[in-house]
């Protein structure tokens, strides 16, 4: 099931009343078959602790996109929800496992970047000669459309698959068949 609705972050300083239980399980229910206004519901109900989860395991910057983005995976896996537990259970379990597979996705990020004085030494020379006659970027800026988008964001930006199919609104073997047919081409034009 596709998100097509936005939600609102804004938190207001009353609370909205609590779901009744029983009301709950009912826009639960109506959400898993595609209800947009019982996910809102939801959504109004738990956007507070997803938020405020966020900001303690992430900061405020992040707390915002983390909560948009736990509402969304929480959207596409809503048919998952077995009700064994309460349902806010289920969606702070989600968004546990969300926030901290982005914190990996960050730390691997910046660990591109060390910023030590020995970081280069134990990296290879470059090679002299005609192989650097070709340009690595302009090599991408040959790649179709959708093989290049797609490469940047796997191989150069360290995204996955997942949230590249997401983002563009694809299948996950969509976006391995562009990685493959990206790689492809970028051996055969630097070869």
């Amino acid at each position: 099931m596709a998100a097509t609705a936005t939600w609102n972050l804004t938190l207001p300083n009353v609370e909205a009343p609590a779901l009744s239980p029983i009301l709950e399980t009912s826009d639960v229910a109506l959400a898993a078959r595609g209800d947009a206004r019982a996910f809102a519901r939801l959504y109004d109900e738990h956007k507070g602790r997803v938020f405020a989860l966020a900001r303690r395991m992430t900061g405020h910057e992040q707390a915002g996109e983390l909560t948009q983005d736990v509402f969304v995976r929480a959207w596409q896996k809503l048919g998952t929800f077995r009700g064994e537990a309460k349902f806010s259970t289920w969606l702070h379990r989600l968004a546990v496992n969300l926030i901290l597979s982005r914190r990996a996705s960050w730390a691997t990020e910046r660990a591109r970047f060390l910023d030590a004085d020995d970081t280069l030494e134990g990296l290879a020379a470059r090679p002299s000669g005609r192989e650097l006659g070709l340009d690595f970027e302009k090599a991408i800026d040959k790649l179709p459309d959708g093989a290049r988008t797609v490469f940047v964001l796997h191989d150069v930006e360290g995204w996955k698959h997942d949230e590249i199919a997401r983002t563009l609104g694809v299948t996950s073997g969509t976006t391995k068949a562009q990685l493959h047919r990206a790689r492809m081409l970028l051996r055969r034009t630097l070869a």
